[in-house]
């Protein structure tokens, strides 16, 4: 069942935001500073492309810079992006084979609002 709501999601609509997000990650790679946020988006985009059978975790081992980053982040982008995911999952949810879908947007909210400190991980 993973597989195939991998499949559907990838058609519907995980192309698009794994591409939006490896473009912000590869944007965010070019400036020194923004290494972290960039990698975080090359993160995102992965767990993005296949969200079904895995999981956002917290590190333990993140500390005060992805606090900081965190803040930064969610100040600057984190905040529209979740708000994009939650809006777009509800949206789904109207219909029944849309479901399992907005379920996997919003599970994309935490993640899009604090990305630094969190690890994808399988269920």
């Amino acid at each position: 069942m993973t597989v195939l709501l991998n499949v559907i999601w990838f058609v519907l609509a995980g192309f698009w935001l794994a591409l939006g997000y490896l473009v912000a990650g590869i944007v965010c790679c070019i400036l020194v500073v923004t290494i972290p946020f960039g990698l975080a988006s090359l993160r995102i985009a992965r767990y993005a492309l296949w969200p079904f059978g895995r999981t956002v975790t917290e590190r333990r081992d993140a500390g005060l810079p992805s606090l900081l980053g965190n803040v930064l982040w969610l100040l600057l982008a984190g905040w529209w992006i979740a708000l994009c995911h939650l809006v777009t999952g509800l949206l789904l949810c109207i219909t029944i084979i849309g479901i399992p879908l907005g379920v996997a947007n919003i599970k994309l909210v935490p993640v899009a609002l604090v990305p630094l400190g969190r690890e994808i991980v399988p269920t």
